[in-house]
C-alpha cells in the first residue's frame, strides 16, 4: 500500500494555501484568546480517563457515521468523556472546524482539535473554533516544525498531545520533553493497527508522562488490557459505527453488565442510571424473581436496556413467543437445555437475538455448547438454578474459551477482584438487592461506581 499518511500532508499543504488564501490569518488573529481549560490536567487526574472522538469518516473505514448528528452525540458523549475530540480535516475525515465550533458551543469539556497539523495558521484557527488542545504528530513532523508549533500552541494556553507511533518518535517526544504522549495503535503508513503497539512503547516512557492509547480501541477488554499502562483513551471509529451510541459508550467504559432478576419498573430505571446494559427478566416460576409476560412489558417499558429473557427447560413455543414479543435482545437458558434445543430455538428465534447459555461451575470450566452466542458462568447449586448469592473459585476463568458473562454471588465488595477475570460482563443479581427481587438503588450504584474505578 502507497503511504498514506504521505498523500495526506500533500494534500493538507494545498488544503492551507487556499484556506489562507480564503481567509488570511491578519483576518481573525486578533479575534484570537487564550483557553481557560486545561485538556492534559483533566487527563491527568487520578483514574482511567476518556477523550471520545467526533468522526464522520476516515481513510481506513470511508464514511463511518451517517447521519453524523452532533446534537446526538454530544450529548452521549458528555456523560461519559473528560474530553472530547473532533476532527477537523475536510478531504480524508468529513470533518470541519464548524463542527469544532459547534461542540464547543455544547459541552463544557476540554476539547482536542484533531487534524494534520503542518502550519501555524492551523493553531490559530483551531484556538479560534474552540480547540483547548491540539494534536502533533511526530510521523509528520520534524523537530523545528514540531518546536515552532509548540510555542504558538503554548502562547495560547493550549495543550499539545504529542503522537507517537514507534519507538524512534518515542525517543524524539522524550528528547522535545514533551509531557502529553499519545501512543497510536495504527500504523499510519498502511492503516493496521495493534495494541501490543501501546504494551511495547509504555515501557520507554517515563512515569511522569501522560500517556494516552489511540486507535483500534473496540472492546471493555480493550480497555482492561492497557489500562494499567496508560492514563486513558482517544477512541472514535468503534463508538461511532455504532448506531446505539449509549450503549456503545456503556460498553466499552463499564463492560457489558447485565442487571438480573428484575421485577418492578423503577428497578430496571435504577440499573439503567447506574450503567448497566442489560436488563435479566425471569420466567422460571419457581425463582423468587420469577415474573410473568405482563409485568415483564411493564419493566421493559420503563427503561432502554436490552432484555434478557431467562428460561429453565421452558418448551420452544414459550421462548420464541417471549422473545418475539418482548423484543428480547437475548434469550438465556439456564436448565438441561442441549444442543438439538438450541439448534431448534436458534431456527425460530428473531433475527439478531442471541443465545445465551448458562452453565454451572462446579470445579473445572464446563465445556462451551456449539451455537451458543456467550456462555454464562454461575455458581452450582443442587437446590436452585442461579440466585445463589455465592461466588465459585474465578481462577478457573484463566481457562476460558469463549465469550461469557460472569454471575454468582457478585457484591460491591468483591466485583473489583471480578473485573479482571476476563468477563464481556458481570451479571448482577441477588449482591444488588434489598431482598429477593427488589433492586436496592445504593447497592446499584456503589457497585457500578466499582467497575467504573479503574
Amino acid at each position: 500500500m502507497a503511504n498514506v499518511l504521505d498523500k495526506i500532508v500533500a494534500d493538507k499543504r494545498i488544503e492551507l494555501e487556499q484556506r489562507k488564501a480564503q481567509r488570511p490569518l491578519e483576518s481573525f488573529i486578533s479575534d484570537v484568546v487564550p483557553t481557560k481549560r486545561n485538556f492534559e490536567a483533566a487527563l491527568a487526574a487520578t483514574g482511567t480517563q476518556f477523550i471520545l472522538e467526533c468522526k464522520k469518516a476516515s481513510p481506513s473505514k470511508g464514511l463511518i457515521r451517517e447521519p453524523f448528528n452532533l446534537d446526538e452525540i454530544t450529548s452521549v458523549y458528555k456523560k461519559y468523556a473528560t474530553c472530547m475530540s473532533v476532527l477537523t480535516d475536510e478531504k480524508y475525515f468529513q470533518g470541519s472546524y464548524q463542527y469544532l465550533e459547534y461542540v464547543r458551543s455544547q459541552v463544557e469539556q476540554p476539547l482536542i482539535c484533531k487534524d494534520f497539523f503542518i502550519d501555524e495558521y492551523q493553531v490559530y484557527l483551531a484556538r479560534l473554533s474552540g480547540g483547548d488542545a491540539i494534536l502533533l504528530m511526530l510521523s509528520v513532523l520534524d523537530d523545528e516544525q514540531y518546536l515552532a508549533l509548540h510555542k504558538v500552541a503554548e502562547s495560547l494556553n493550549m495543550s499539545i498531545l504529542t503522537e507517537v507511533s514507534n519507538e524512534q518518535e518515542v525517543s524524539r517526544a522524550l528528547a522535545l520533553n514533551a509531557s502529553l504522549i499519545g501512543i497510536n495503535n495504527r500504523d499510519l503508513r498502511d492503516l493496521s493497527t495493534d495494541l501490543a503497539t501501546t504494551e511495547r512503547l509504555r515501557q520507554l516512557i517515563p512515569n511522569d508522562k501522560v500517556v494516552i492509547s489511540e486507535s483500534g480501541i473496540y472492546t471493555h477488554k480493550d480497555v482492561k488490557r492497557l489500562a494499567p499502562l496508560c492514563d486513558g483513551f482517544l477512541i472514535g471509529s468503534s463508538l461511532m459505527a455504532e448506531r446505539d451510541l449509549e450503549a456503545a459508550c456503556r460498553k466499552v467504559i463499564l463492560g457489558e453488565n447485565k442487571v438480573c432478576g428484575l421485577t418492578r419498573s423503577q428497578d430496571a430505571m435504577a440499573a439503567y442510571a447506574s450503567g448497566a446494559v442489560y436488563g435479566g427478566l425471569i420466567f422460571y416460576p419457581k425463582s423468587p424473581r420469577y415474573v410473568d409476560i405482563d409485568c415483564a412489558k411493564q419493566v421493559t417499558q420503563s427503561a432502554p436496556l436490552a432484555y434478557v429473557g431467562v428460561f429453565v427447560n421452558a418448551p420452544l413455543e414459550q421462548v420464541v413467543d417471549y422473545a418475539q414479543s418482548l423484543k428480547l435482545a437475548a434469550v438465556q437458558l439456564h436448565g438441561d437445555e442441549n444442543s438439538e434445543y438450541i439448534q431448534s430455538l436458534r431456527k425460530q428465534l428473531p433475527l439478531g437475538c442471541e443465545i445465551w447459555k448458562a452453565q454451572a461451575v462446579k470445579g473445572e470450566l464446563p465445556k462451551p455448547l456449539e451455537g451458543v452466542d456467550r456462555h454464562l458462568y454461575d455458581t452450582y447449586s443442587k437446590s436452585q438454578k442461579g440466585g445463589t448469592g455465592e461466588a465459585f473459585d474465578w481462577s478457573v476463568l484463566e481457562t476460558a474459551t469463549v465469550p461469557f458473562m460472569l454471575a454468582g454471588g457478585l457484591n460491591p465488595e468483591n466485583i473489583h477482584a471480578a473485573l479482571y477475570r476476563g468477563a464481556n460482563g458481570l451479571d448482577l443479581n441477588s449482591g444488588v438487592e434489598a431482598s429477593a427481587g427488589k433492586k436496592c438503588q445504593t447497592k446499584l450504584q456503589n457497585a457500578f461506581s466499582h467497575i467504573r474505578n479503574y
